[in-house]
């Protein structure tokens, strides 16, 4: 336990930062399972509305230092990669099948 005044200050003060990331972090990766949740299920339409909302959540925690920028925009790419491929798979199957 810290002894002096000023380290029970930022001792209290990390603890704060701490509630916060993770509350952002968990935002974060539940927002990406709800994105994955709606691929597998084809529904693509809800998949792009939750993809904007994935962006708006990813750049705040890059923002607030809360993951790194390179990782969100990793992140953003590899499930905007993942929503196309799946669309034009559903396109061509439908091709296919008139």
């Amino acid at each position: 336990m810290p002894n002096l005044k000023t380290s029970i200050k930022y001792l209290r003060k990390n603890k704060r930062r701490e509630v916060v990331n993770d509350r952002m972090r968990t935002r974060s990766k539940k927002s990406v399972k709800k994105f994955n949740t709606l691929l597998s299920d084809n529904n693509i339409d809800e998949a792009k509305a939750t993809l904007k909302h994935i962006y708006k959540v990813l750049d705040k925690a890059a923002k607030k230092n809360v993951i790194k920028d390179g990782k969100a925009d990793r992140l953003k790419g590899r499930l905007t990669k993942k929503l196309n491929t799946i669309a034009q798979n559903n396109v061509k199957a439908a091709n296919k099948s008139a």
